[in-house]
């Protein structure tokens, strides 16, 4: 049986399209076939710190503990066509002082959504510590909080901002003010 045999020409053309044609694969060829925008995310500048300390107290040996938000991580994808899931996880480092009372620490973080200066939800998430017996620093990762955002044509989900924070009492938040950025 003879061989097939293509003009140069043709065969270029057609190497050329079969790239085009595996990516139209994607999505069926939509708008779709990229992940979609995804919302811009901030630490709060006064809620990114924790200090806990026995009493009140303001020594380093009254520290029980001391905590920082490290990071905010996270995706999205488009759930229908009104809709945009952005999954995050907050990234937590803690460090156990002296005056710790056990090797058990409870805190709390919140994930918020903002549609420019305004809060459209806030939620907030205990978080449980169990520091070995052999270390006083963790590192730590929030559960994904999973947001479902609104969105149109004229409207996308890097419309809003997810700002993320330690839940802090209103001293602790005051002390971090009066303290400035560490």
């Amino acid at each position: 049986m003879p061989a097939l045999r293509f003009p140069a020409w043709l065969a270029t053309r057609l190497l050329g399209v079969i790239p085009l044609l595996t990516l139209a694969g994607c999505g069926g060829g939509t708008q779709d076939a990229f992940a979609p925008a995804c919302p811009g995310a901030a630490i709060v500048r006064d809620a990114a710190d924790l200090s806990r300390t026995r009493g009140g107290q303001r020594d380093l040996v009254d520290t029980e503990l001391e905590g920082r938000i490290t990071g905010i991580s996270g995706s999205c994808k488009r759930d229908g066509a009104d809709t945009v899931v952005t999954t995050v996880q907050v990234g937590i480092e803690l460090t156990r002082g002296p005056a710790a009372p056990g090797r058990r620490a409870e805190l709390a973080y919140f994930v918020a959504v903002l549609d420019g200066e305004s809060i459209l939800d806030k939620q907030v998430f205990p978080l449980r510590a169990e520091f070995p017996a052999n270390a006083d620093r963790l590192r730590l990762a929030g559960d994904d909080v999973e947001l479902r955002l609104p969105v149109r044509e004229s409207k996308t989900a890097a419309a809003y901002r997810i700002e993320v924070g330690f839940q802090l009492t209103p001293e602790e938040l005051e002390a971090n003010r009066s303290r400035g950025r560490r």
